[in-house]
C-alpha cells in the first residue's frame, strides 16, 4: 500500500510549541520524534511504500556526518520503503549519506531519491508529488500533493498539503494522530472536501 507525508522536521527544536506556522506541542524533540515514529509504524507495514515529500529533519552537528548518521538511524526505525523527495531543508550530503548506507528491506532498497518530484497514477487520478506547492493551471484529474507550508493551505483546489501539520486534515471524516502518513483514501477525502468547499464559495 502507498502512503504520503511531508515535513516531519525530525530534531527541529525551534518548531516546538504552539505556533500558527507549525504547531508542535511537544516538550522535547525526542518526544516529537518518538511520537512520529510510533504513529507512523502503527499504520505503515514493513512492505508498504511511503512518499515523503521533503524536509525530513533539521539537525546540525560538527562534524556534519554525525547529524546524517543520526537522521539515518531515525529513518531506519520507520516501517516501509521510503521514496524521498528533496525539500529545501534536505541537504545533498544527507541524501548522499542515505544512498551510501542504503540497505535491502523486504527485497527492495529502503530509500529511493527524487531531486524535484515524482508522478504517480492512482485509480482515476494523477498525483504530482513535490515539496513546494506547484501551480498547475486548469487541469483535469491531476492533483499536486505537496508540503512546505506547514499549517497553511494553498487557495487552489488542486493543491493538497500532506504535511504532518496540514490544516487540510479537517476534510477527513476521522483525524489521524500526528505524524501518521495519509492513505490514498484520506487523500481522496481531502481532494473531495476541498473541491466541495470551493464549489460552495462560488
Amino acid at each position: 500500500m502507498q502512503f504520503f507525508t511531508s515535513d516531519t522536521h525530525f530534531f527541529h527544536k525551534d518548531l516546538l510549541g504552539d505556533s500558527d506556522f507549525a504547531p508542535r506541542p511537544f516538550a522535547s524533540v525526542d518526544e516529537m520524534n518518538q511520537t512520529i515514529i510510533d504513529n507512523w509504524n502503527a499504520r505503515v507495514a514493513e512492505t508498504d511504500t511511503v512518499y515523503h515529500l521533503g524536509d525530513i529533519a533539521l539537525y546540525f552537528t560538527k562534524p556534519a556526518i554525525k547529524s546524517d548518521e543520526t537522521v539515518f538511524n531515525v529513518l531506519s526505525q520507520l516501517n516501509g520503503h521510503l521514496e524521498l523527495i528533496k525539500g529545501n531543508h534536505d541537504s545533498r550530503a544527507l541524501f548522499k549519506y542515505l544512498a551510501a548506507h542504503n540497505f535491502s528491506d523486504h527485497g527492495q532498497p529502503k530509500f529511493a531519491f527524487h531531486d524535484v518530484g515524482a508522478l504517480i497514477k492512482y485509480d482515476h487520478r494523477q498525483y504530482y508529488l513535490t515539496h513546494y506547492p506547484m501551480m498547475l493551471g486548469i487541469v483535469n484529474q491531476i492533483i499536486n500533493l505537496h508540503g512546505h507550508i506547514h499549517h497553511y493551505a494553498v487557495p487552489v483546489k488542486e493543491n493538497i498539503n500532506v504535511g504532518v501539520d496540514t490544516p487540510e486534515q479537517r476534510y477527513l471524516t476521522t483525524s489521524v494522530p500526528f505524524g501518521t502518513p495519509f492513505s490514498p483514501t484520506e487523500i481522496e477525502q481531502m481532494v473531495t472536501g476541498k473541491a466541495q468547499e470551493f464549489r460552495e464559495k462560488q
